[in-house]
């Protein structure tokens, strides 16, 4: 595309659990765009320093981490130096960790070139927590995606037992909720809706409603002066 027209982003933001990634996948799949998993960056680099006995409250040793860390998406497969981690950064202790790992200036600045060479034509469709606050603050189309704390434990709780895992819903939902605590609370790009996004509440609506309305929005945002 020319400089005059740049390579359309869909920020769609939101709290752990709020259906981002599914959205995002499926919006990126009918409009033939790439996807970013940008929690995907967080827990590679959680679990890598988890493997590496690293201090997860030193900033400059997880910062250091990123830098010889080869990360590599294909689909919606991850790899980290060369091993396949999809599942594995999935965990919950790696969940909880990556949490934290996203709070400190250095890790976000140093994952904060990597999202944005991802940005290819024809078009990039990325989640996470500051997709169109900060990393794609130009994003064509913001979206604020939420749903109720219940709601989003449960979400988990029904993926942890597909996979055979075991899962406690207490557990989960204050684990949310002390997640979506810590996520709006840090000082660096907190979880936050932008006054440009479009909020959408998916409490109780099938994803395929959720993805006809922003593919929707997208048509029209497109078609904006």
């Amino acid at each position: 595309m020319s400089s005059t027209q740049p390579i359309p982003v869909i920020a769609i933001d939101g709290p752990s659990a709020s259906g981002k990634g599914t959205i995002a996948q499926h919006v990126a799949a009918a409009l033939g765009f790439h996807y970013l998993d940008s929690g995907a960056l967080y827990r590679a680099v959680a679990l890598a320093a988890l493997q590496a006995g690293a201090n997860l409250e030193n900033d400059l040793e997880l910062s250091r981490i990123i830098l010889t860390l080869s990360i590599n998406f294909t689909g919606d497969r991850v790899a980290v130096g060369g091993h396949d981690v999809t599942e594995a950064i999935r965990d919950e202790s790696v969940s909880n960790a990556a949490s934290l790992v996203a709070t400190y200036p250095k890790v976000r600045k140093a994952l904060l070139a990597r999202q944005r060479g991802l940005r290819q034509a024809p078009g990039l469709v990325a989640e996470g927590r500051d997709m169109g606050s900060v990393v794609f603050a130009d994003a064509v189309l913001k979206i604020f995606l939420t749903a109720s704390a219940e709601e989003r434990a449960e979400r988990r709780y029904k993926q942890l037992m597909g996979k055979g895992m075991n899962a406690s819903m207490t557990t989960l939902l204050q684990d949310i909720r002390e997640r979506d605590a810590r996520d709006s609370a840090r000082p660096v790009a907190p979880l936050q809706k932008c006054a440009d996004a479009v909020l959408l509440d998916t409490t109780g609506v099938p994803v395929q409603a959720v993805v006809t309305q922003v593919l929707a929005l997208y048509q029209k945002a497109r078609q904006a002066p």
